[in-house]
């Protein structure tokens, strides 16, 4: 369970309903505190989006009180119950993580900046003296030191963290130019004439291509 802020618009739209013919007073209001819970791995009701799925609830301070408050989906604007035993999910109740769950995760959660012994990288299972992997540059990306939306991916209602980030990219340093082109280029003409189905022109002043 987490506390959150009505930050943005996108937050504020499907708690229209709950202000709905309440006194300004008892709304709520923009930058107020709300509840966001984390959906359990299979722990989604049938028929949601894993993907586009969030929970959110009115400030209550009362764990007693959260399985019986009317969860409202940030997205569809459905509303489902939590709960935090079973192994999933049904059409009307989430499965929601405790803290038990958290660290049972954590026990077995694969670390990926490590490799085991062997030098491969570690798996949920692996067991013995760690040590760090090899990078490799892949590719550079430049991106802003703002952010669009750390709040939301902090929150988990934002899943795909790349959506968050502002990036400006370098037409000289695209993957055409840095890796396709220059193996393309490393290739015999006849290896390149088979794999594309091309054929060979001839042309005065031309050098042999495809």
């Amino acid at each position: 369970m987490g506390r959150i802020t009505v930050s943005s618009p996108k937050v504020m739209a499907p708690l229209r309903a709950l202000n709905s013919g309440k006194p300004y007073a008892e709304q709520i209001k923009p930058f107020n505190f709300i509840l966001s819970c984390h959906v359990a791995k299979l722990g989604h009701p049938i028929g949601a989006d894993p993907e586009r799925f969030h929970l959110i609830a009115p400030y209550e301070t009362d764990p007693r009180q959260w399985e019986k408050l009317r969860w409202i989906d940030q997205y569809s604007g459905k509303r489902y119950r939590i709960t935090a035993s079973g192994p999933h999910g049904s059409r009307t109740v989430a499965r929601v993580k405790s803290y038990g769950d958290v660290l049972r995760e954590y026990e077995f959660h694969p670390e990926a900046k490590c490799a085991d012994p062997s030098g491969t990288p570690c798996t949920k299972r692996t067991i013995g003296l760690l040590g760090r992997r090899h990078v490799t540059i892949d590719g550079i990306t430049y991106i802003g030191k703002e952010s669009n939306f750390a709040e939301e991916v902090e929150e988990q209602s934002l899943f795909d963290p790349r959506n968050a980030y502002t990036e400006y990219r370098d037409p000289q340093r695209d993957e055409w130019a840095t890796k396709i082109l220059p193996k393309l280029k490393a290739m015999p003409l006849r290896a390149l004439m088979e794999r594309t189905g091309l054929a060979r022109i001839d042309a005065p002043g031309d050098t042999d291509r495809v």
